[in-house]
Parts: structure tokens; sequence; C-alpha cells
């Protein structure tokens, strides 16, 4: 059993920038393909970034492009997003998952590990 726990969420204004951090509790955190979501008041869960297991590539959701960057450090266990130049429209809560299948993260909801959720509210 994985356990993910998410941190870093808050309240920024339009334009201003957070870091989420997503801590694991599995020693084979190298092992596994890790991903951010979000889920807005009212909308479907949706894949915002993605991580293959050795970071070798990345994939991210067209509307956070050249704002948004994942990343993971191994030794910490432990899975970032760097936000940038956020908008109001990136409100949402923010899950991180964990699946031992990159296509599983990137093409479904069916990670084998969530975590519980941050919030993150960006005011215009």
């Amino acid at each position: 059993q994985v356990q993910l726990v998410e941190s870093g969420g808050g309240l920024v204004q339009a334009g201003g920038s957070l870091t989420l951090s997503c801590a694991a509790s599995t020693r084979t955190f190298s092992d596994y393909a890790m991903g951010w979501f979000r889920q807005a008041p009212g909308k479907e869960r949706e894949l915002v970034a993605a991580i293959q297991w050795n970071g070798a590539y990345k994939y991210y959701t067209e509307s956070v492009k050249g704002r948004f960057t994942i990343s993971k450090i191994d030794a910490l266990k432990t899975m970032y997003l760097r936000m940038n130049s956020l908008k109001p429209e990136d409100t949402a809560v923010y899950y991180c998952a964990a699946d031992y299948s990159f296509t599983t993260v990137t093409s479904s909801l069916g990670s084998a590990y969530w975590g519980q959720g941050t919030q993150v509210t960006v005011s215009s």
C-alpha cells in the first residue's frame, strides 16, 4: 500500500506562483509513474501533468504548458508541481496519483494510488 500526501496549496493572486508537493510512503517510489490531477467545482477530474518513473518523459495538458513544471526527487520520495503565472481557471483541488504504468496515469483515472488533495485558489 502506498500513501500519498499532498501539500503546498493555498490562496494566491493571478500571476503568482505555488509549488505543490506529493510525499510518498513507499520504498519503491522510483518505480512509479506519477501524475498531478485537478478537479474544479462542478467539473470532472482532469490530468494536469505526469512524469514517467525515470523522469525521462513528462506530459502536460495544453492549458498549463510553459507555466507548470512537474518533477520528482526519488531520494526524497517526493513529486513536485511548480505552478507559475497562475490564472483563476487554475483554481481546483489538486491530487497526486501513482501507478506502475505511465499509460494508466495518463489515459485514465485508474491509477492505483491517490492522495487526499490540496486546494489551490487563484484570485483575480
